[in-house]
């Protein structure tokens, strides 16, 4: 199952750097995700982007991971000479990264199509 299904996802950058948000569809699936998101797979998934470091933070108020994936950018968005220089794309890159997910887990993926955060 892609990553879509269980989460939603931001990004952006500054220089050579781009910042991923993770932000899971329901708090229940927070640990399904902190198990295969990790550094190293994000990272994998993201070679042929990501030259650098990849760091991830937890920020648990908002049930979400941000990555900072470093040399990113091909140098940064006016230096790069890729098609798209910007980390703004990343983030859909991403959530198509697949995940193995338990048939018990699909009745709460159902139910969690409303967004986490109480002020939607």
């Amino acid at each position: 199952m892609p990553l879509v299904r269980l989460a939603w996802d931001r990004s952006g950058d500054k220089g050579d750097i781009s910042n991923i948000g993770v932000i899971a569809r329901h708090p229940d699936l927070v640990p399904l995700l902190r198990a295969p998101l990790t550094e190293a797979a994000v990272g994998s998934w993201l070679a042929h982007l990501v030259r650098g470091r990849v760091t991830r933070h937890e920020v648990p108020g908002i049930h979400a991971f941000n990555f900072v994936c470093e040399q990113a950018l091909g140098g940064s968005g006016m230096a790069s000479l890729r098609n798209d220089p910007l980390g703004k794309g990343m983030a859909q890159i991403l959530l198509s990264i697949p995940m193995r997910v338990l048939p018990s887990l699909r009745l709460l993926l159902s139910r969690s199509a409303q967004p986490t955060c109480p002020y939607f």
